[in-house]
């Protein structure tokens, strides 16, 4: 495994980053998992997943019907090989790795104007990331936190998202009603591959 990703943020030992990323937000969601792995398998497994494996029926189905005006007009960038954020490739634009508490807590965020039909990402250093509040423009901020759980373990899976004027977070609202539910179904399906992994040892290709 990579060596761990040092934090933007100290925290106090007990302190979560993502509390330090960003205590306040305009809206959040958290999905919660029991794996039946010791927290340091369930860790790995979350640290190491490759969002490309990540596949339900209607995922499939969203990111292709969202893929297709790109593929009409032969603007659609391919989808890159792997896609895991501890490994910080920039295979996303915007997406910056925030940090890790080795075998705790993992971080990664973005910039962008998400709730627009084209989202816009715009690139910032990681150090950057907690104090940028410019009007316009929306943070969000992901994390995978793991505790014990007994002889197994309890993972979450949270985001949070502020954005930085009152106009754009009433457009932004809007946008989270109507995605809320399906970015929900994402989520489940996201701790589920994590807890397959850990449970059943199947880690990404090349991550042991």
């Amino acid at each position: 495994m990579a060596a761990p990703v040092v934090p933007v943020l100290a925290v106090e030992p007990d302190a979560l980053l993502i509390d330090a990323l960003m205590p306040r937000y305009d809206a959040a969601l958290a999905t919660h998992r029991i794996v039946h792995a010791p927290p340091a398998a369930t860790y790995r497994a979350a640290r190491e997943l490759d969002f490309m494996t990540i596949h339900t029926p209607v995922l499939d189905t969203a990111m292709w019907v969202r893929g297709l005006p790109g593929r009409i007009t032969g603007t659609e960038p391919p989808p890159p090989p792997r896609l895991v954020p501890a490994e910080q490739t920039g295979a996303l634009p915007g997406w910056v790795m925030l940090g890790e508490q080795p075998d705790r807590e993992l971080t990664f965020g973005a910039v962008g104007r998400f709730w627009t039909p084209s989202i816009e990402w715009r690139d910032i250093a990681p150090s950057d990331f907690a104090g940028f509040a410019e009007p316009g423009w929306g943070k969000i901020v992901v994390a995978f936190v793991v505790t014990p759980y007994g002889e197994s373990s309890l993972l979450t899976y949270e985001c949070r998202t502020i954005v930085g004027d009152a106009a754009a977070r009433a457009r932004f609202r809007r946008y989270w009603r109507m995605i809320r539910p399906f970015v929900a179904h994402i989520f489940r399906a996201t701790t589920d591959t994590v807890r397959r992994a850990a449970e059943f040892g199947r880690l990404s290709p090349g991550g042991r």
